[in-house]
């Protein structure tokens, strides 16, 4: 007689996203409210028009620096604009130049920092001369140079910050490469006769990416710091565009002591969000990196 057996069937899964999402709040509550605090901004700057209560410049001043309240959440500045909504189209302002400057600088430090660190021989001394040779350079003089002799504007900005944090970053992606270089795996790839190209696709790209996002995340939120600094020089992105560091240098600075809603809510805006994005940084580099995951 024979027996037939029905195989236990196992509970569904979870969704890889939820589960990571669900481990990160278990595991790093304060790296999972820095994320959510900074989609809250990307959200705020993304939708900033339709969110935004009062135009970008609708001014009146029969409402000239009235506290913040109900009809205006961060009262308004010495024109009678609502700081709120200026503060929105900031966050607008200062995301995109973030997000797109990281972008740059992450893929310049990966093309220069994995060739490099792969390869090495005299590339990898050359690449490195020429890589000390520019961090020696400050960085906000180096920025007011270049953004003085190109002139003020988002793309010159990007480009200026995506080069100066990229070609710096290549160092940390370097030090990645060489230690997975010299791995076990990589070792045996190469015996195996697979090719550089499928190497560093298959075995050196997967495994320094926690260090990649890791880059990437602290540069958004140097980014921010960076243009807000330019900004507050007045080399930002020119008016009539509102920017953090602007709005810091402009009425922040002046109506201090009259308003000082006017130089907080840039400030604090400015200091939540890139405390915010370190934060949540360094929790996906401890979940992500296979050196520092727990056994299942």
């Amino acid at each position: 007689m024979s027996i037939t057996t029905t195989p236990a069937t196992s509970p569904t899964s979870p969704r890889p996203v939820a589960a990571f999402i669900g481990r990160l709040i278990r595991t790093k509550p304060l790296g999972a409210v820095g994320g959510a605090v900074f989609l809250l901004f990307l959200f705020c700057g993304v939708f900033a028009d339709l969110l935004a209560p009062y135009d970008l410049n609708d001014t009146d001043m029969a409402r000239r620096l009235v506290g913040p309240g109900a009809a205006h959440l961060f009262g308004t500045d010495h024109l009678g604009r609502d700081v709120f909504s200026r503060i929105l189209i900031g966050g607008q302002v200062s995301m995109i130049v973030a997000v797109s400057a990281a972008t740059f600088a992450t893929l310049i430090s990966i093309l220069i920092g994995v060739s490099s660190g792969y390869f090495g021989g005299p590339y990898d001394m050359v690449t490195q001369r020429a890589v000390d040779a520019w961090m020696t350079f400050p960085d906000l003089v180096l920025l007011i140079v270049v953004i003085a002799i190109i002139g003020p504007g988002m793309g010159q900005i990007v480009l200026v910050l995506g080069l100066l944090y990229g070609i710096g970053g290549s160092r940390i992606v370097r030090s990645a490469v060489i230690a997975m270089r010299s791995s076990m795996y990589v070792t045996a790839a190469r015996s195996s006769g697979a090719s550089d190209l499928y190497i560093l696709w298959r075995h050196i790209l997967p495994n320094i990416m926690p260090v990649v996002l890791v880059l990437f995340t602290t540069r958004v939120g140097a980014v921010i710091l960076a243009e807000a600094g330019l900004s507050f020089l007045g080399l930002g992105v020119p008016p009539p565009a509102p920017t953090w560091g602007g709005m810091l240098s402009g009425s922040g600075r002046t109506y201090m002591y009259l308003g000082p809603w006017l130089a907080l809510a840039p400030g604090l805006c400015l200091s939540v969000v890139v405390y915010a994005i370190n934060v949540f940084g360094d929790a996906l580099r401890d979940l992500l990196d296979p050196r520092m995951r727990g056994a299942r």
